[in-house]
């Protein structure tokens, strides 16, 4: 098992400016981290992979849909440019020496039609990632698409409807990612969920119902170890949430408090936990 922390728990981005975080970050039991790639032409990709190797730290990479393009959307142009975002993550990704990028793959978080995800807008998607296995492929990175909770997008809700999506994308590096926090609100039962997502499970995001320190709050964490250990996930869990004064960030993912006494107790006192459950 591998132990990361998202940096969005400090910044918005990462960089040389947050390079002094990184022996502190291993210090404190980490693994790797899990940086933002928002804008690959602004991500300092190969001073983040000297950085990290430096520190001896690992590295994956979130990304989100830039506001107004989605993959399912009706015209070609919009799809078009969802497609080179993912791309250029992508790259940028490996050119930093990552072995994942994950998130919400599909469509802008808080972007909403006001009904259901439609059959045509489910096939251009698919179709969008099908034309992208290209791109996984030469760089070998592994993707880990995301299911939001309901108030977060309309269109991958549940790890069910997320794995028959990677069913009908049809490439074995193109998987899931179950977020504790949003499979408390959307799935009946996490360890059900973790079951379900079989052999698409790519990554893990172990985070608390309210975004706070993991094991403070309501998600189920025996039934989550347990089932992890039965299935033998042996990849990463991390630890991902939001600064409190991220600006768009903060308010996309609805942060209007201080969830911690500190942005990195999140990260330092929630690894502590996440090993105490997996040597136990």
């Amino acid at each position: 098992m591998k132990f990361g922390a998202n940096t969005l728990i400090w910044a918005m981005s990462f960089g040389p400016e947050h390079f002094d975080l990184l022996p502190r970050i291993k210090e404190a039991g980490l693994d790797g981290v899990e940086t933002p790639i928002f804008d690959p032409p602004s991500y300092p990709a190969a001073a983040i992979r000297r950085e990290l190797v430096k520190n001896d730290l690992a590295l994956t990479a979130c990304t989100v849909m830039p506001r107004g393009v989605s993959l399912g959307d009706a015209d070609p142009a919009v799809r078009r440019r969802g497609r080179e975002h993912i791309a250029a993550c992508l790259e940028t990704a490996a050119e930093a020496g990552g072995e994942l990028l994950v998130g919400p793959m599909y469509s802008p978080v808080g972007a909403f039609t006001g009904i259901r995800r439609t059959d045509d807008e489910w096939r251009r998607a698919v179709e969008s990632w099908r034309s992208l296995r290209p791109v996984v492929a030469d760089t070998n990175v592994t993707v880990a698409i995301e299911p939001l909770n309901r108030f977060e997008t309309y269109f991958l809700n549940t790890v069910a409807d997320t794995a028959a999506f990677c069913d009908e994308i049809g490439d074995h590096r193109i998987g899931l990612l179950i977020d504790t926090f949003h499979a408390n609100i959307e799935e009946k039962s996490i360890g059900d969920g973790l079951r379900l997502a079989g052999r698409h499970l790519k990554h893990l995001h172990t985070c608390e119902n309210d975004r706070g320190i993991p094991g403070s709050g309501n998600v189920n964490w025996p039934e989550f170890f347990a089932t992890v250990r039965e299935i033998g996930y042996d990849g990463w869990l991390t630890i991902e949430s939001f600064g409190f004064s991220l600006g768009e960030i903060a308010a996309a993912a609805s942060i209007w408090r201080d969830l911690a006494p500190t942005p990195e107790s999140i990260a330092f006192e929630g690894v502590k936990f996440l090993r105490a459950n997996c040597s136990s």
